[in-house]
């Protein structure tokens, strides 16, 4: 059965241009490292409304998602409150987040060279960051203490990839280990040089109809200073029927005289 693993980033700051997005291919990278691949991502403002209805539609979808993200308790952060209004629930403060935050009061407070007031303002403003959806789990964070949160196959961390990218490994190895390094890839290429996309169609569509469990791509590219214009044509998936898949495309390449160069 196919896993799917979605990636939510989530801030305004990411659209803006504010700041550039580095948990993209970070992401890539930690799933390759066991195995798997990214299925799909999304960006998304803050927006208390897109993002419920987001979240909404990926907890139906039973995928893996992890959201980088808005878990904070500035006005500006949507995502705790939206998950929780996604599944129909109520926020709660969690009781191990809570002990963890007080646990970041001490730290603070003895840099600080003082006692810890639990009562004061800004350390009960600290608590709202444990109130997570009824029934979540706690993400441990490594960097600071302050949790992220697990409901389902959905896991929310910050947006600080300092935070994020531990507590992403940390939920993958501790639910998801099971699925490390099931599913075999092969992928295989040429260099099509002097053609068109439009003339190799046919033949891509020949070949993910004989081979089901292979993905053909094409990818252009113009005036390379080694070899000129030429397309990156080649196939993926299974190893078996990828390399079959590839042979035919081998096989069709000459047929249709085009010039190619194999990769090293």
């Amino acid at each position: 059965m196919a896993i799917n693993i979605g990636l939510i980033i989530i801030g305004d700051e990411i659209l803006s241009g504010k700041h550039t997005d580095q948990h993209f291919q970070k992401m890539i990278a930690i799933l390759a490292n066991r195995g798997l691949q990214l299925s799909w991502a999304e960006y998304i403002g803050d927006d208390r409304a897109r993002i419920t209805q987001t979240l909404r539609r990926t907890f139906a979808s039973g995928d893996i998602v992890f959201s980088c993200g808005g878990i904070g308790a500035t006005p500006d952060d949507h995502t705790r409150q939206c998950a929780a209004a996604a599944l129909g629930v109520s926020l709660l403060l969690h009781p191990e987040a809570a002990i963890k935050i007080r646990e970041r009061m001490v730290d603070l407070a003895c840099e600080a060279g003082s006692d810890p007031d639990f009562d004061a303002p800004q350390n009960l403003h600290r608590l709202k960051m444990g109130e997570f959806p009824d029934g979540a789990k706690i993400i441990p964070n490594p960097f600071n203490k302050i949790p992220g949160f697990s409901v389902r196959t959905h896991y929310f961390v910050p947006g600080f990839p300092v935070m994020a990218w531990p507590m992403i490994e940390w939920a993958l190895d501790t639910y998801h280990a099971d699925l490390f390094h099931k599913i075999a890839r092969l992928e295989k290429s040429v260099w099509v040089l002097g053609s068109t996309e439009s003339m190799l169609a046919p033949l891509m569509d020949d070949i993910e109809t004989a081979f089901p469990s292979v993905k053909i791509f094409s990818l252009p590219t113009i005036n390379n200073p080694q070899l000129g214009s030429y397309i990156d044509l080649g196939v993926k998936g299974d190893p078996a029927q990828t390399m079959a898949a590839f042979n035919q495309l081998l096989n069709g390449l000459d047929e249709l005289r085009v010039k190619y160069q194999l990769k090293a």
